[in-house]
């Protein structure tokens, strides 16, 4: 057994298909094929239940899966920390954030890190803060930009706060309330609203604002995605609190959308995050190009 055919189970396994497996092995497929079906001899059990359309993990696969994404893992680690040794930053860089980030300009940093490092890969992932901060603690992704509820801090990970931010009312542009000076929550509550989808941190940072102030609204949408949040709120459908930070550039480019400050309004926490269980190089070199410094330096 090599680690080579345990990266071609890895990607079978994600892939779901021996072509587009053998492509990101960068092997003919017929190679990918023998690899495992020899490592299945090897082991004695079959790792993929095939048919001329679907591929499978069988029991015994997923088991094998567990030890061998561990054992790449270990050995791409391996091979970052050698060439970290000689200066040199190598591997790979998973990292989260929420659609709502505006404490960092994300392109912009990843520019200036892959020109410090350009041979590290890095990986971006989009998500809300509760299901980006267990990829943080699971080690699936290496750091994430959060944003949570005032008072409401990371648990089970290194953290620095970014930011803080308040929330404000946002209304086509020919609401009721467009150009007011400011609003409070017991005067928009009767009002429609557009927000994130219940139970996440995006929808909770309202949802505790009403509540607090004894309030009950109508949220009559629900959604994913800021884009399609602004785009119900320009046809009338409905109005949303928003973080500041982030729809204030989003609104001066869009004039069908108006910005009300809320004197009572949610308020927000952005955080960088990441595990505090042995850092990798690529990990801490982009520690560095945020000006964070490791406590155990």
């Amino acid at each position: 057994m090599d680690l080579q055919q345990m990266r071609y189970v890895v990607a079978v396994a994600e892939t779901r298909n021996f072509t587009r497996a053998a492509e990101r092995c960068s092997v003919v497929q017929s190679s990918l094929s023998h690899g495992i079906a020899d490592l299945e001899g090897e082991l004695g059990v079959r790792l993929f239940a095939r048919s001329s359309r679907r591929v499978e993990v069988t029991s015994a696969g997923a088991a094998f899966l567990v030890g061998a994404r561990e054992c790449l893992a270990a050995a791409d680690r391996a091979v970052a920390d050698a060439a970290a040794a000689t200066g040199v930053v190598r591997g790979r860089l998973a990292v989260g954030v929420i659609v709502t980030t505006a404490a960092v300009d994300v392109p912009e940093l990843l520019q200036r890190y892959r020109a410090q490092h350009p041979d590290v890969r890095v990986v971006l992932r989009s998500g809300r803060s509760d299901e980006l901060a267990a990829a943080v603690r699971t080690g699936d992704l290496d750091i994430a930009f959060l944003g949570l509820p005032e008072g409401e801090r990371p648990s089970g990970m290194e953290t620095v706060v970014l930011d803080h931010d308040e929330h404000v009312l946002v209304v086509p542009a020919g609401h009721r309330l467009a150009g007011a000076d400011r609003v409070t929550l017991r005067e928009i509550a009767g009002e429609t609203f557009v927000d994130f989808v219940h139970g996440t941190p995006g929808r909770a940072q309202s949802d505790r604002a009403f509540a607090a102030a004894g309030l009950v609204r109508d949220v009559a949408y629900e959604a994913g995605v800021v884009e399609l949040i602004t785009r119900l709120i320009t046809r009338g459908l409905g109005v949303a609190l928003l973080p500041s930070a982030f729809i204030r550039p989003v609104a001066a480019e869009d004039p069908e959308l108006a910005l009300v400050p809320v004197v009572d309004g949610p308020h927000r926490v952005e955080y960088l995050v990441w595990s505090r269980f042995n850092p990798s190089p690529a990990t801490r070199a982009m520690l560095d190009v945020l000006g964070v410094r490791l406590r155990d330096r």
